[in-house]
């Protein structure tokens, strides 16, 4: 066979491989609890990407839930007027990128300390929705409190449908109300991938294409990385660009559990935010 036929073909081949692991999301509804209040500014940088790949994949629409700054005890180490302003700041990430990509209108961004009653019945009524066709795939971002709150106040039955995925055992003990193994005890499947940290935690001149990029849906999103690295609470940013609880969003949109990417990269990331982008210009 000619060698150039042979190329084209594994190219062909090549290509078909990459756009079948970007798409193969399972069956369900996935939520996200997220922290970024507290000491923890990386929330924002993760939350932007998250909402940016979920609307890129076109399943923004099975996102059921999304609440953030789910750290319910404050920790002494962050002033009060600085905790207050982690708040502000992931509202803005999350109600600023949904408004600016698009199709998120049937969600309600919640603040889960300042909004917790209301949390913890949104994300009880996403579970008790639950069926084994279609179950809910909950993304632990932060403390598990609000994930143990809602499955204590779901129904029993429905719990096996659940499952969390989670990718550091910083966020599984950091509760103060519940730990790990009491969330895996009410009957959740437990979807553990790798660190994110090691690939999605980078230098920040990796993210220079979206700084430079002439979109301003793309510039929104790394505007809210780049808050996290000017923050002047914690300097474990600093020099970095986060979005590291992203990847457990893209592990779920590439398909989790049946071969979803674990080790999702910011090449991962770009290329489908920017497929996107290409595909759907702003109307002008």
């Amino acid at each position: 066979m000619n060698k150039l036929i042979v190329l084209f073909i594994a190219a062909f081949l090549s290509v078909n491989c990459v756009v079948a692991q970007k798409m193969n999301t399972p069956a369900g509804r996935i939520a996200v609890v997220a922290d970024g209040n507290s000491p923890d500014p990386d929330d924002l940088g993760g939350t932007a990407v998250s909402l940016a790949l979920l609307r890129a994949a076109g399943l923004e629409d099975r996102l059921v839930h999304y609440s953030h700054s789910c750290d319910l005890v404050v920790l002494k180490r962050i002033s009060e007027a600085a905790e207050f302003e982690r708040h502000a700041m992931m509202q803005i990430t999350c109600d600023g990128t949904a408004r600016r990509w698009g199709g998120f209108e049937h969600i309600t961004f919640l603040d889960a300390k300042w909004q917790l009653d209301k949390t913890i019945k949104d994300l009880r009524d996403a579970i008790n929705a639950s069926s084994e066709n279609d179950p809910l795939w909950i993304v632990e971002a932060g403390e598990p409190d609000i994930i143990g709150f809602a499955l204590q106040a779901a129904k029993k039955e429905k719990h096996k449908y659940v499952k969390v995925i989670t990718h550091h055992p910083a966020n599984d003990n950091a509760g103060d109300f519940f730990k790990w193994q009491e969330i895996l005890d009410f009957g959740v499947e437990e979807v553990r991938i790798p660190d994110q940290n090691i690939n999605l935690k980078v230098k920040e001149s990796e993210w220079d294409w979206a700084m430079n990029h002439a979109d301003d849906r793309i510039q929104f999103v790394w505007l809210m990385g780049k808050m996290a690295e000017v923050d002047d609470v914690v300097k474990f940013q600093k020099g970095k660009w986060d979005c590291s609880d992203a990847g457990m969003v893209l592990y779920w949109i590439t398909g989790a559990t049946q071969g979803g990417l674990e080790a999702g990269s910011v090449e991962n990331v770009k290329s489908m935010l920017l497929d996107y982008i290409n595909n759907n210009p702003v109307k002008k």
